[in-house]
């Protein structure tokens, strides 16, 4: 490998194209926005490779592309307006609680840097270890995202590698989670091909009708008879504030092709009767647990299209639920891969209108704060993201990504991330962070690794 040291060449802030109406008021959260303000951002980036030329023709400039890049994200923050602002808090001393909301206003805007690493992206992508350097790619890594009163909401970091490009976003989590993460990439890749293209002009209009562009919408959900000003029960950050530091656990990027889960699906069938796969069996064989020791799988689900009325699709802010899995060991390892996938669904199905209304209605209850600890130990799994999300279409001029890695967020040991693979065709590839004995371990079970390959670039 080259020069592992990152250059920082530039820094900006970019605040939106124009101010929104909308904007100067008070952004107030919504209850499962609340609930996120002491875990950590959403780090996600992807890689392209250095072309020789834009897609347009023109010849590859990087300050060309970092000025279109900076133009566009100036337009898609008028309809993304709160990822400029930050946080602000009002206390009530007297009766103990704060109101935290965002003024989407303060604050120079979302961060832009531009930096270089003398390294390839055959460095980043090829070896089976995904490396630490990796990390350095994003800002952001160490904070939660209570530090939106102070830090950005959005930080973007464009690193040069040798011969390729790798665009990292940090967006804080308390105003979004991954479903409208990802509808930000998609609105911004849009309207950059645009501008690089066209008039800016032509996209600066909010009308949706005029840009065929699918806008956020951010008329946040409260639960009846609530909002949209929901307190907390807390005066202090001290008293509900934790902060989180990465352990030795080891990341590692499995790929499964379209033809290993068919293969895989086949095999389910024909030992469960049904073609649901999963990979927590595999995990749990490999953590050894004792068989009465009780093991939670945990589906983070899109509450969007779980709630009745069902709300709209590029909803804006945190609307996801946390759906438990608890079961002996034992029972896990006897079955075979099918029955613990069947579980899984079975949870999904039941985590209907109702159920999503009661969690609500449960957590306003004691309005607390999620921490890092209450959501993970070490036998617990935690299934995040979703192949389903459009990922490989954000091209910005550059061509297709040819890989999506993540940053220091959210590597706990069981968390495991799905992403669509860079081929399509409904090949996937999972993201696994695990104590390196566990992964060591799981990579000696014949059993998954025939299915698997850890090289999908």
């Amino acid at each position: 490998m080259n020069s592992t040291k990152i250059i920082q060449v530039s820094e900006t802030f970019i605040k939106p194209k124009h101010v929104v109406q909308h904007s100067k008021q008070p952004y107030h959260l919504a209850p499962m926005d609340l609930s996120m303000l002491s875990l950590q951002y959403i780090q996600e980036g992807l890689m392209f490779t250095k072309p020789s030329h834009f897609k347009n023709g023109e010849i590859f400039s990087i300050q060309t592309f970092l000025h279109t890049l900076m133009d566009s994200l100036s337009l898609t923050l008028v309809h993304f307006y709160p990822l400029a602002g930050r946080l602000e808090t009002c206390v009530d001393e007297e009766s103990h609680q704060s109101l935290v909301f965002v003024n989407c206003t303060k604050g120079p805007g979302a961060r832009f840097v531009h930096a270089t690493l003398g390294v390839t992206v055959s460095d980043i992508l090829l070896p089976s270890e995904i490396p630490s350097l990796v990390h350095s790619f994003f800002d952001n890594n160490e904070d939660v995202n209570y530090n939106g009163h102070e830090k950005p909401f959005l930080s973007v970091r464009v690193t040069e590698l040798l011969d390729g490009v790798f665009i990292a976003c940090s967006m804080n989590h308390s105003v979004q989670d991954g479903t409208s993460y990802w509808h930000f990439w998609n609105v911004w890749s849009q309207i950059h091909n645009i501008v690089h293209a066209a008039d800016i002009n032509s996209i600066s209009s909010s009308n949706k009708e005029s840009n065929s562009i699918n806008l956020p919408v951010h008329n946040r959900w409260f639960p009846d008879g609530y909002g949209p000003k929901v307190t907390l029960p807390y005066t202090n950050p001290k008293e509900f504030i934790r902060t989180y530091k990465e352990t030795n656990n080891v990341e590692k990027m499995f790929h499964f092709s379209s033809e290993s889960l068919a293969k895989l699906k086949a095999q389910t069938r024909k030992e469960s009767g049904n073609d649901l796969i999963s990979s927590w069996k595999s995990i749990v064989v490999a953590k050894g647990l004792a068989d009465d020791q009780i093991f939670n799988c945990i589906l983070v689900a899109n509450n969007r299209h779980r709630l009745s009325p069902n709300l709209p699709k590029h909803y804006y802010g945190n609307c996801i639920g946390f759906v438990d899995n608890k079961v002996k060991a034992k029972d896990v390892v006897a079955q075979p891969v099918g029955w613990a996938a069947s579980l899984l669904q079975q949870s999904v199905a039941r985590h209907d209108d109702k159920v999503v209304r009661e969690c609500v209605a449960n957590w306003m209850k004691s309005r607390a704060v999620y921490h890092p600890a209450k959501l993970f130990d070490s036998n617990t799994i935690m299934i995040t993201h979703s192949p389903r999300f459009d990922m490989y279409g954000n091209e910005f001029g550059l061509g297709k990504p040819i890989a999506v890695r993540s940053g220091y967020g959210y590597k706990f040991g069981g968390v495991v991330a799905a992403y669509p693979a860079s081929e399509g065709d409904g090949s996937i590839d999972i993201e696994v962070c695990l104590p390196s004995h566990t992964m060591i371990a799981l990579q000696s079970d014949t059993q998954f690794m025939k299915f698997v390959s850890l090289q999908s670039n």
